[in-house]
């Protein structure tokens, strides 16, 4: 039934990287199905592959019994003595192997499909196995074919999809082309392994940066985030604790070499590299470059910041479409409110008129109030006397006064309403 079965098997586990167990079970499996065809479902049967002989071994086993009821499954005990063991006992369970060559054409031919089938199993497990480990790297291909709005490349041994939704939305490329993409995820699916490609994510920006930068790979630099809006814009936070290394002069390369690769992968789209900073208002100023910021104000509770800018750096800090402001949200995770100085001044003289209908409360020291973060006469009569106490020039009296007549006023707003 399988000529020079032994060559076939190791052939097999070459040509197609397989393990040889695999192949033989696949074997076994089929030339017991091939058994059951001829000898019927109710025959109990083992297959086991004879590696001296190099051929599969079928065997039916029996029941030894005294008088033979069913043929198929039953012995007498003369003729197991006689032909299978001389020691046989009533009631063993004997083999007894068969001539394959019986099994007919038919079974012969379900074998061989359930061989193919097998093998065909166990290259999609292989093939899932091994880009299931490669899941989170790049892939290279070739753009084969295309599927409605989708992409699929070949990687080499298996196929990869690059659906619509994770391409970017200017890229165009025809049958042929080579293409870089990062291996989003891996399924396994009634057709094989499904791997899921991306050039839309932002890990797809980080993993080109650590393949053009060594000091990356290395661990020299670390990439803290990375914000992205595919095709247009990405912003790039880096750090790291050697004071001898510049991480932004590191990715960006001598005349800019490195993150010009990185761009050209990624067909003209523009990236801010960010030196990424543990003082968060500074990290913050430093995502919105190119923009020049003058102050900023910290709410840690609410983690949001007001981040004051020349009137001139507004349309700057905010970007086209308000691109970035967002990508520094999405960078730093802080909520960002970006104001021009003079937004900022009418806003300010607003705070003061406020403070100043306190009795003893002019310009001057409103300022101070609102530095310190009491912006209200809501807040400054809900202050803690000790604090307000703390700011150069107040005193505990002081304080005590003022907390009580903002509490007056704020009653009297309260009942005019």
């Amino acid at each position: 039934m399988f000529p020079e079965l032994k060559r076939l098997i190791e052939q097999m586990g070459k040509d197609r990287g397989i393990e040889r167990d695999v192949i033989v079970r696949a074997l076994e499996d089929a030339m017991l199905v091939a058994a059951r065809k001829k000898l019927g479902a109710d025959v109990e049967l083992e297959a086991h592959y004879n590696d001296e002989l190099g051929e599969i071994e079928v065997f039916q086993f029996k029941t030894v019994v005294e008088k033979v009821l069913d043929t198929e499954t039953q012995i007498s005990f003369d003729e197991a003595r006689s032909t299978l063991d001389d020691e046989a006992q009533l009631g063993d369970v004997l083999g007894q192997k068969i001539d394959s060559s019986t099994f007919g054409r038919i079974a012969v031919q379900t074998a061989k499909q359930i061989i193919i089938q097998r093998v065909k199993d166990a290259e999609r497990d292989k093939i899932y196995e091994e880009y299931h480990d490669k899941k989170g790297q790049i892939a290279n291909g070739f753009v084969q074919r295309f599927e409605g709005g989708n992409i699929i490349v070949n990687l080499g041994r298996a196929e990869g999809l690059l659906p619509a939704n994770e391409q970017v939305f200017k890229e165009t490329y025809k049958r042929g082309d080579r293409i870089r993409s990062y291996i989003f995820d891996v399924k396994k699916i009634t057709k094989g392994p499904q791997i899921i490609l991306s050039r839309t994510h932002p890990e797809f920006l980080r993993s080109l940066f650590e393949l053009e930068v060594p000091e990356i790979s290395e661990g020299l630099i670390e990439i803290v985030n990375v914000s992205r809006e595919p095709g247009r814009r990405s912003k790039i936070a880096v750090r790291t604790r050697d004071k001898d290394i510049d991480p932004v002069g590191a990715c960006v390369g001598m005349r800019g070499a490195r993150v010009q690769n990185v761009v050209q992968e990624l067909k003209g789209e523009k990236i801010d590299i960010v030196p990424y900073a543990d003082d968060q208002a500074k990290y913050v100023c430093n995502a919105l470059a190119p923009a020049k910021v003058n102050r900023v104000f910290v709410d840690e509770e609410n983690r949001a910041m007001e981040v004051i800018v020349p009137d001139d750096q507004l349309s700057l800090a905010i970007g086209k479409n308000g691109q970035n402001v967002r990508l520094a949200v999405k960078l730093t995770g802080w909520k960002i409110d970006v104001k021009s100085e003079t937004a900022a001044a009418e806003k300010t003289d607003e705070l003061y008129k406020d403070l100043m209908k306190i009795p003893g409360i002019g310009e001057i020291t409103a300022e101070k109030l609102v530095k310190v973060g009491l912006k209200s006469v809501a807040m400054l009569a809900a202050a803690d006397s000790q604090q307000l106490a703390a700011i150069p020039g107040v005193g505990e009296a002081t304080a005590a006064h003022w907390i009580q007549e903002a509490s007056k006023v704020l009653n009297q707003e309260i009942e005019g309403k």
